[in-house]
């Protein structure tokens, strides 16, 4: 008994805080749902010891009233006895009293302390019941925390697939592919336009030349 009342007390005094902060840095539920098992499974505990103390509790005392009321009927015959100066046997039932009251006493002891064991057990229970209703809370804000964190880490990972590093180099080596053909095609340009101006400057130079013999043959009368 007095084991489960201290495994009760330490569920009691446990600082659900702890285990909340706990259960979000590992990013999982496992503890405080550990803990709820173990409320659990002491509750079930709790509330069969109870009934079994409460039950001997009843008896014991159900006992040492039964046992003060013949104490009760045999202490009025004495009284009676010593009336009708019947001392001897006013003396036998003395000593039948002493007994029956020293039974009386000792139930009352007993059930006493039954009782007060039960009263308890009754209150551990109700602590621990308000404590699993506490946790039982704090485990759905934080499963909804959880479930947040987990969407907010999804969402980052998207974005970063998106606009991360990998994405950033692909963007920069398409933005220096298209470059390199813009270049090339800048080259090529100057090529196809150097190859025109080639062919433009052999055109005229053959004008030219064709002008000077002209003016030659023109001045030798050919």
């Amino acid at each position: 008994m007095a084991s489960l009342l201290e495994r009760v007390g330490t569920l009691i005094s446990a600082n659900l805080n702890y285990l909340v902060s706990k259960a979000l840095k590992a990013n999982s539920m496992a503890v405080v749902e550990e803990y709820i098992r173990k409320v659990e499974d002491n509750l079930e505990a709790l509330e069969d010891a109870a009934a079994t103390v409460g039950g001997e509790a009843k008896g014991l005392r159900r006992k040492q009233v039964e046992f003060q009321a013949k104490a009760d009927e045999l202490d009025h015959s004495i009284d009676l006895l010593l009336q009708q100066g019947k001392e001897d046997l006013a003396r036998a039932v003395q000593s039948r009293y002493n007994t029956i009251a020293r039974l009386a006493e000792t139930y009352d002891e007993q059930a006493t302390a039954q009782e007060a064991e039960f009263q308890k057990l009754l209150d551990a229970k109700l602590k621990l019941e308000a404590k699993l209703t506490e946790i039982r809370q704090e485990k759905v804000e934080l499963q909804a925390m959880l479930d947040l964190a987990k969407s907010k880490e999804l969402t980052h990972k998207v974005v970063q697939g998106v606009s991360g590093t990998a994405a950033d180099a692909g963007i920069a080596e398409m933005r220096d592919e298209i470059r390199r053909r813009l270049d090339k095609a800048t080259a090529q340009g100057e090529v196809d336009a150097s190859r025109l101006e080639n062919q433009m400057a052999e055109v005229l130079e053959e004008n030219t030349l064709d002008a000077q013999l002209a003016e030659r043959k023109r001045r030798l009368g050919v």
